[in-house]
């Protein structure tokens, strides 16, 4: 479905459902947590307090960005975190730890349409392919683990 944007409004016009429908309707759900510590991560792992549920509407557009901070005790360790409706997979953002005890931040975007009704969707982290390395993943006050959904448009 073609997206069809709002029209140019002009003095004395009145303003319609239909157009007003064609607003993105902001935030519709956040979680967000600064006391996360889940340390030596080789396989997928849910992150804690990184799960956000709300209730699409069909036929709309949804935004959702998130965010975490991964460190490592071994250098070139990669991190991976994934955004998942249950144990589908929406979309994965990965980055590669360079130095030991030196971290960053792995920032994920998502646009997408869903179905009418509940939906949860959570953040899991893991290593890279490969080696026996470990990854830590944390969040702290200037450093929030987040999850964030957006009503962007009809779709």
């Amino acid at each position: 479905m073609a997206i069809a944007p709002n029209t140019t409004f002009v003095s004395g016009a009145i303003l319609t459902a239909a157009q007003q429908n064609a607003f993105g309707f902001s935030t519709v759900a956040m979680t967000k947590t600064t006391t996360m510590s889940q340390t030596g991560i080789t396989t997928a792992t849910d992150l804690t307090g990184a799960t956000v549920t709300w209730t699409a509407i069909a036929n709309r557009n949804y935004k959702i960005t998130w965010q975490t901070y991964a460190t490592t005790s071994i250098d070139n360790t990669g991190g991976t975190v994934t955004l998942n409706e249950g144990a589908t997979i929406l979309q994965y953002a990965t980055t590669n730890l360079i130095s030991s005890g030196a971290g960053a931040t792995i920032n994920g975007l998502y646009i997408g349409t869903f179905s009418a009704g509940s939906h949860t969707l959570k953040l899991v982290g893991s290593r890279a392919a490969g080696g026996a390395n470990t990854v830590f993943f944390q969040s702290v006050a200037t450093l929030p683990t987040f999850i964030l959904v957006e009503d962007i448009g009809p779709a």
